[in-house]
């Protein structure tokens, strides 16, 4: 993370600079169009880029940061790791294994993907795909 800070903090003092550059490559010559303005302003547009570039790395890396603490706090809830009783998470549901987590995560992603594809058929395609099997221990698998 110490390095995302660095590179953005990088770009936004380049950036800062050739902005600098641009004006008084301005001032120097009047508020004529030179070679060198033509230059400054050349140079402002990649560090403007690369700035952007940097900025965008930086949200995709917060963005799955988020994504990842998210789902360990839903691991640690589902699983009970965050109980105050044992056998009861914070909202007083039982817990439920890391495994039957996962194959309820895979049934939804299929789900999303039946439904991204605009398939009429996404409730029973996402349970007859064979790396969602039933757990017959929960009566919400037996029911369907």
């Amino acid at each position: 993370m110490d390095s995302i800070v660095d590179s953005l903090n990088s770009a936004y003092q380049e950036f800062v600079v050739a902005a600098a550059n641009v004006l008084e490559s301005k001032e120097t010559s009047g508020g004529q169009k030179t070679a060198a303005t033509d230059a400054a302003l050349e140079n402002f547009k990649q560090k403007w880029e690369l700035f952007r570039v940097t900025c965008d790395q930086a949200e995709e890396f917060v963005e799955s940061v988020k994504q990842r603490i998210g789902s360990e706090c839903l691991v640690d809830e589902a699983t009970g790791l965050v109980a105050g009783k044992t056998g009861q998470t914070a909202t007083g549901l039982p817990p439920i294994s890391a495994v039957r987590l996962e194959q309820m995560s895979k049934a939804v992603r299929w789900l999303v993907i039946e439904l991204q594809h605009g398939s009429g058929t996404a409730a029973g395609a996402a349970h007859s795909h064979p790396s969602t099997p039933f757990d017959s221990r929960f009566s919400e698998d037996s029911a369907q």
